[in-house]
């Protein structure tokens, strides 16, 4: 007899996600606090030195995420509600797999094409647009974003080899 998988089935609870995000911000704050106590978080006679500000943002981060840690760790009634339904996974990961192909393909031929890219796949895939309205979006935003950027704030984004063989 088959088992048919129903939407609401149980994924991850809310406290255990809880715990690992609160964890990964704590181990963050204490990257952030050492690197600026080693450039220097200290107030100067001329003033706080570089890591300074930093170095006490990163503080309030630990101080808030051992907070949440310790509670989810250590409540009597912790919340082992359901974090995400599967079927509500599968929309994340239906955003968050193109996403970081989008991240991949920026660094394989920049972020111009990319964006095109991008955009073309999600106007077609998710939202079900014929080809004769995806195509002026997904060359005009990338270009209006190119002026923007790099003409207009001058302001370089990573580039591939197709804006590098147009002298850009």
């Amino acid at each position: 007899m088959a088992h048919e998988v129903s939407g609401n089935e149980h994924t991850v609870s809310t406290r255990t996600v809880e715990i690992v995000v609160s964890g990964l911000f704590v181990i963050l704050a204490l990257v952030i606090m050492y690197d600026n106590w080693r450039i220097g978080a200290r107030w100067a006679s001329d003033g706080p030195e570089a890591g300074y500000f930093p170095f006490y943002i990163g503080l309030i981060m630990l101080v808030a995420s051992s907070g949440t840690l310790l509670i989810n760790l250590f409540a009597k009634s912790a919340d082992r509600s359901n974090f995400v339904e599967r079927s509500q996974f599968k929309q994340v990961l239906q955003v968050l797999i193109p996403t970081a192909g989008f991240v991949f393909l920026i660094w394989l031929i920049g972020i111009y094409f990319a964006a095109a890219i991008f955009i073309t796949f999600f106007m077609w895939w998710l939202g079900k647009y014929p080809i004769y309205r995806i195509l002026p979006i997904a060359i005009l935003v990338p270009l209006a974003l190119f002026l923007m950027f790099e003409v207009y704030f001058l302001v370089p984004l990573p580039k591939g080899p197709i804006e590098t063989a147009l002298g850009f």
